[in-house]
């Protein structure tokens, strides 16, 4: 954790103010240490403040849980997360982030921040509630104005309206209530700032909804590595369907109108192995998995008071969102 950091943090429970105790600092990063505010001690370990509140929804912290073994154990960092962070967020453009504070919810194992920082950004922090936050400080979290934190995405520890630009790609589907958390993403942005969100759409996922969604709520359960197992087969099989039909038919649109689900599976065609492998497990890993309408996700925007909302439809199988906060 960088001292810098401690002007934007709020304790989880909205009492006092934060006190930093340092036990062991190295490079500019406070590595072991204490964030105190009242009788309230959240520790820093391994550069990361975890400032979980002590009440956390079972079942939402069993899919962060299990999000976190998958990043730490997929935590590498490829060229083909630009164009993907780039088509999340769309109509956001590299030039966008130039000089911004940007909040990313949900960070996984930091791929996001990276090209954030890379495109410009002053200020990126990093917010999961898994130890995903481990593998994000790994890669990224020493980067000047790179900060991370453990939290949770309702009990979030930063003062609001302190941010240029807030975006959730891929998270707030798999949270107990994606449109609170939505709106708490809303709330971290300053007004005349903007908002990006990504989530998986009901429509033209019919087949995922009732054939895969039973088959994840049984692997959701099993331990770590049978699903990974599981994970692994399917992977072999999609990874074959992917070289021989889909990778083709990516250049060939006749033969893609012929193929199911073509637009997804023509994009991740040439994607390696091992990230489709961490595609497939990806999906069988939470216990929380919701599909968001068009309409409902674009009652999300209202909802929150925002202004000129772009909802668009990507490959055909989810729903992307960009927004202004209302305000100067």
């Amino acid at each position: 954790m960088k001292r810098s950091l401690l002007p934007w943090l709020k304790p989880p429970d909205d009492v006092g103010a934060f006190e930093l105790v340092v036990e062991r600092e190295e490079g500019g990063e406070v590595m072991e240490g204490w964030l105190v505010a009242g009788e309230q001690r959240y520790p820093i370990r391994n550069g990361v403040p975890r400032l979980l509140p002590e009440s956390l929804d079972k079942s939402n912290w069993e899919t962060a849980r299990r999000f976190g073994e998958e990043w730490n154990q997929f935590d590498m960092m490829t060229d083909e997360y630009e164009t993907q962070f780039l088509s999340w967020i769309e109509p956001v453009k590299p030039e966008f982030f130039s000089g911004k504070t940007v909040l990313d919810l949900g960070c996984g194992k930091g791929r996001h921040i990276l090209q954030s920082k890379k495109f410009g950004a002053k200020e990126v922090i990093g917010v999961d509630m898994s130890h995903a936050v481990d593998a994000a400080f790994a890669n990224v979290g020493r980067q000047e104005g790179v900060h991370i934190i453990q939290g949770d995405i309702y009990h979030l520890p930063l003062k609001p309206a302190s941010f240029d630009y807030g975006y959730s790609i891929g998270v707030l589907h798999h949270t107990p209530d994606p449109r609170g958390a939505f709106l708490h993403l809303v709330e971290t942005v300053k007004p005349g700032g903007s908002v990006s969100a990504w989530v998986y759409g009901r429509e033209g996922n019919g087949w995922i909804i009732y054939l895969l969604n039973p088959f994840r709520r049984l692997t959701s359960k099993l331990p770590l590595p049978i699903t990974k197992m599981i994970a692994f087969v399917f992977a072999v099989i999609l990874q074959a369907a992917l070289v021989i039909l889909y990778r083709p038919a990516s250049s060939r649109p006749r033969l893609a109108r012929l193929l199911p689900y073509s637009s997804y599976l023509c994009s991740i065609s040439r994607y390696s192995f091992r990230e489709n492998f961490s595609i497939v497990f990806d999906h069988l890993l939470p216990e929380i998995a919701f599909y968001i309408r068009e309409e409902a996700f674009r009652s999300w925007f209202d909802d929150a008071g925002l202004s000129n909302p772009v909802i668009t439809r990507r490959y055909n199988n989810s729903w992307r969102g960009f927004a202004t906060k209302s305000g100067v």
